[in-house]
C-alpha cells in the first residue's frame, strides 16, 4: 500500500461527504492512484463505498459514492 493512501482516502471521504463527486486534479494525489494498477483502484474505491471513473486519458480521476452500496 503507498504510504500516502490513507491521506487520499481521507480526504476522497471528506469531500464526499458534502459533494456528490470527487475529480482528483491534484499531480500529488494523482501520482499515487497511477502508481496502482486499474483493479488496485477500483479495490480501494470499492472498499470505501466509491465509483472511480478515469477521464482525460487518466488525467483527472473522479470518485462517487455507490448508491448500490448503501444499506437501505
Amino acid at each position: 500500500m503507498h504510504p500516502d493512501l490513507p491521506g487520499l482516502a481521507a480526504k476522497v471521504a471528506g469531500e464526499l461527504s458534502r459533494e456528490s463527486e470527487y475529480v482528483v486534479t491534484q499531480p500529488a494525489e494523482l501520482r499515487v492512484l497511477r502508481e496502482m494498477s486499474d483493479v488496485e483502484v477500483n479495490e480501494f474505491a470499492t472498499s470505501h463505498g466509491w465509483r472511480v471513473i478515469r477521464r482525460l486519458g487518466g488525467r483527472q480521476i473522479e470518485f462517487y459514492n455507490d448508491a448500490s452500496l448503501r444499506s437501505l
